[in-house]
Order: structure tokens, then C-alpha cells, then sequence
């Protein structure tokens, strides 16, 4: 149940680099170095994607990790600032548990998850990575979790109630 979001000329997405990896690559003529690139784009408001670049360059495999994430763009609900409810997800070896947070709690999460946080708009969220510390797992475990919350009113919409039921109820 992932929202996927087609960009437009209206969107300003904002990049931001998770990390760079260098990888060697021994040839007879000796070493061959290329960067990988892992990307989150986002426009502050709760649309956010990520993506991987390859290149033999950094600038160009940041350009290609840009470009990449723009083609999967995913809609989170945010809800004052913060995600809606408490949520734990995995991708690989790594595992996230995100919890709503009070205002001006701030972002209190580790590297990679504290840029889709801020790619995404979130100013108030409490996060912990346990198991795998590997970005590219970080990341795509972070996205899937905020990318499968709720919000209220969704929920009150598929249980065919009111608002105030799901609150109350």
C-alpha cells in the first residue's frame, strides 16, 4: 500500500547525500576506482524517494543517485511535524523503530534515517536503528516503515467511521 507520487514542475525536491562508498575494482593494468552514491531527494512536506548512483566519478554518481531517486517517490503522512503513530519495520539485517514525538523534541535519529526525516519535513520524531548499520538497508528500512503508517483520517475512511470514532472508539 505504497503511495507513489508522478513529480511534476510544481515539486522542489531538496538532495541530500546519505553516503559514499568507494569501491576498487583490480585489474592486470591495476586498481580501477568507482563511487556509489546513495541519494534521498524530498521537498519537505512529506513526499520523499531514494535512490543509488554509480559512477567513476563522485559528482556524476551523485547526479545519477539524484535522478534515480526522483523515479520513486513515495507520499508520507506527516501529522504536526511529527509521523502519526509508533512503527517498527526491516529491510535486510537492518531494523528501524520510529515513535511520534512531542514538539521540539527534534530529530533523534542516527545518520542515514535522520535524512529521510529531514527530506520528508518530520522536525519532531524518535528513531532507533538496531541490527545492520549499512545505509542503503537504513534507508530503504526507514522509507518502507513511514511509507506503510496511516493517518487517521485514512484509517477512519477504510473502517467506513468518524474521525472522533477512531479516537474514541
Amino acid at each position: 500500500m505504497v503511495n507513489r507520487v508522478k513529480i511534476g514542475n510544481d515539486i522542489e525536491l531538496k538532495d541530500r547525500l546519505v553516503a559514499i562508498n568507494r569501491v576498487t575494482k583490480v585489474t592486470k593494468g591495476g586498481r580501477t576506482f568507482t563511487f556509489a552514491a546513495i541519494v534521498v531527494v524530498g521537498d519537505g512536506k512529506g513526499v520523499v524517494g531514494y535512490g543509488l548512483g554509480k559512477a567513476g566519478e563522485v559528482t556524476a554518481a551523485i547526479a545519477k543517485g539524484v535522478e534515480s531517486a526522483k523515479k520513486n517517490l513515495v507520499k508520507i503522512p506527516v501529522l504536526n511535524g511529527t509521523v502519526p503513530h509508533e512503527a517498527y519495520g526491516k529491510f535486510g539485517g537492518a531494523r528501524v523503530l520510529i515513535m511520534p514525538a512531542a514538539q521540539g523534541t527534534g530529530v533523534v535519529a542516527g545518520g542515514a534515517m535522520r535524512a529521510v526525516f529531514e527530506s520528508i519535513g518530520i522536525t519532531d520524531v524518535l528513531a532507533k536503528s538496531k541490527g545492520s548499520s549499512n545505509p542503503h538497508n537504513l534507508v530503504k528500512a526507514t522509507i518502507n516503515t513511514l511509507a506503510n503508517m496511516r493517518d487517521p483520517k485514512t484509517v477512519a475512511q477504510n473502517r467506513g467511521v468518524s474521525l472522533n470514532k477512531v479516537f474514541n472508539g
